[in-house]
């Protein structure tokens, strides 16, 4: 399976602004003070190397041309956007633009940047490249599909001087704000005379808190951490970002990467196949604390995953035919004999908008191999009574699943026999993580498997209106149209308040289980993580929304716990264990409530 699809953190973490605001409102509020963070450690120490295993190498590293997790998190340690978040309510803060106002009509957003703000070359960093950074997305030549989804929104920015520029939204959305201060901002006399299509390995010049390191293409990148940070002095980066170097290990193949893991070759590895998590990790290692294994429950929003089906494409699109299909994945078995009951089957493309207060009422579609016939009766599928296959005007029924790995296989070779039993032939074909993500760029597949985060607040437009099923490079990758759902995205862009806006988003998602875009599958609502005890963590261990990725942002490397793990390891001894199970809201009293339930004034 893969975990590609997920918008980084800054553009998928949205923003409020309350339904009235004087003639201009400016922020931050007069009470703001530039203090630290409290979910960082005061133990934490700069220092040493982390090294973690990021997924497959990416076919880039620049962010607006790969729409990937790890893109995005090479992309967040080198470059800055306008503005940045409180970690616990998640109010937007200064970033480059130390100060920003709001027009009373919510369409109108100025930033002031930070005169300290430097590029690694010592260039002040001027409204010209957020200009040119906005220009260079939205230039129609240029393969930053996803990212044109959100600036198109706003007319090109005009320069007011050197460290002040304007934004003036098409038309009034709730997220307008977030989309003018939420992009990462390029240094334009780095670039500007680049082929931007070709960016993606050398970037000499940044402004966030890494650089580029070595890299040995294909298998791993160090980024170096900057000790001429701009922003490094201020008092809310204190006990952030500790790590001298931080290095990603890229494998193909999950099981592979475990294994490296379990020699000592990287330090964190997060669990996403139940397997791992119930039959490997006991013994020695385990037992005797070396390697730390813990559950963290905290705030993170929860994606889904599935199977995407090509509605571009005959016979997918069809909705019998697509129905059918989800009927024939046997999900109860794949959880019960894969994956150890771990997980809770899908009924949603928004898991987290669903609780005590508002149950989910979707259907769960359920294995039904006598519907799935019938619905396929029905679309005109129509056994061959010589070789038993479906057969439509003279054509068998056959799917190509494109896959990036073998770690779907154990799961496609029982949904093969199902779809075998009612004539339908599955064949699978493996390209590398390169290769496969070109296809998804240019919607060339049948079916495949993709994982999406979320942000804490929906936006649906992106991913479902109709207008992105054509858009190369998109999030659209089924080709899903709805004028149903078209119209609810525009009727939520004005809707300020996040329940109300909520509500038209579950409104959304029961026309997409309808519809069946995905055959969807299966979840956790919590993170599963190993990692070599030579660490240390604040309590919360990965923050109030953190998933795997924000242990680079709290964790440091402590010496004596390295000197104990090498001691024990050496004489075959014990170290203290450390929690198996962290719950934030346990661990750090007195956190506000999740913004789902509170969301942000400003």
């Amino acid at each position: 399976m893969t975990h590609k699809f997920s918008l980084p953190l800054v553009l998928s973490t949205l923003l409020f602004l309350p339904s009235t605001l004087p003639a201009e409102q400016a922020f931050p509020g007069t009470d703001w003070v530039d203090q630290p963070n409290p979910l960082a450690s005061e133990l934490a120490e700069p220092g040493g190397i982390f090294r973690v295993f990021a997924g497959p190498y990416p076919k880039s590293f620049n962010h607006y041309l790969e729409n990937s997790v790890t893109a995005a998190n090479i992309f967040g340690l080198m470059y800055e956007s306008l503005l940045s978040r409180e970690p616990l309510s998640m109010d937007s803060a200064p970033g480059l633009a130390k100060r920003w106002t709001v027009s009373e009509d919510k369409q109108t957003f100025t930033f002031h940047l930070d005169p300290a703000a430097r590029w690694s070359d010592g260039t002040p960093i001027t409204a010209a490249d957020v200009a040119w950074t906005y220009d260079t997305i939205m230039d129609p030549t240029h393969l930053t599909g996803v990212h044109k989804v959100s600036l198109e929104r706003l007319n090109p920015p005009e320069i007011i001087d050197d460290h002040t520029i304007r934004f003036t939204a098409k038309e009034v959305h709730w997220g307008n704000l977030l989309y003018a201060g939420g992009f990462s901002i390029l240094p334009k006399h780095a670039f500007e005379d680049v082929d931007f299509n070709r960016l993606n390995f050398e970037f000499p010049v940044v402004s966030g808190p890494y650089r580029l390191g070595r890299v040995t293409e294909g298998s791993r990148l160090q980024m170096e951490r900057r000790e001429d940070w701009w922003a490094g002095d201020q008092e809310r980066m204190q006990g952030l970002l500790n790590f001298d170097t931080i290095e990603m290990r890229f494998f193909g193949d999950r099981d592979l990467a475990f294994d490296v893991f379990r020699r000592g070759e990287f330090d964190l590895f997060a669990v996403y196949t139940a397997h791992i998590w119930a039959n490997q990790t006991s013994g020695e290692r385990f037992d005797r604390n070396w390697i730390v294994k813990q559950s963290i429950h905290n705030h993170s929003p929860r994606g889904f995953q599935g199977w995407a089906m090509n509605m571009r494409r005959s016979p997918f699109d069809d909705v019998r035919v697509r129905r059918a299909l989800a009927h024939l994945i046997n999900r109860e078995k794949m959880n019960r004999t894969l994956m150890h009951s771990a997980y809770a089957l899908h009924r949603s493309y928004y898991e987290d908008l669903y609780g005590l207060d508002q149950p989910n009422e979707n259907e769960l579609i359920p294995f039904d191999k006598e519907k799935a016939r019938a619905l396929l009766t029905d679309a005109g599928w129509i056994a061959n009574p010589r070789t038993g296959r479906l057969e439509k005007d003279g054509r068998p029924f056959v799917i190509t699943f494109l896959a990036n790995s073998g770690d779907a296989d154990k799961f496609l070779n029982i949904y093969r026999e199902d779809l075998r039993d009612v004539g339908i032939q599955l064949n699978i074909e493996r390209k590398d993580w390169a290769a496969w993500a070109q296809d998804m760029d240019e919607f060339n597949f049948d079916m495949t498997w993709a994982a999406w985060g979320a942000g804490l607040y929906k936006d649906p437009e992106g991913q479902w209106h109709s207008r992105e099923a054509e858009r190369a490079g998109g999030n659209n990758i089924t080709g899903f149209q709805s004028e149903r759902v078209d119209e609810l995205i525009e009727r939520q862009r004005e809707i300020f308040d996040v329940e109300e806006r909520h509500a038209l988003v579950r409104e959304i998602d029961a026309i997409l289980v309808e519809e069946v875009p995905y055959i969807l599958l299966w979840n956790l609502d919590y993170t599963r993580i190993l990692y070599w005890n030579r660490f240390g963590t604040p309590d919360h261990v990965l923050g109030k929304f953190g998933r795997e990725d924000s242990a680079r942002q709290y964790w440091w490397f402590d010496s004596f716990a390295d000197a104990d793990l090498a001691a024990a390891r050496e004489a075959g001894e014990s170290l203290p264990p450390r929690p198996a199970i962290v719950r934030f809201d346990d661990v750090f009293m007195g956190a506000p409530p999740a913004p789902q339930l509170a969301p942000p004034t400003d």
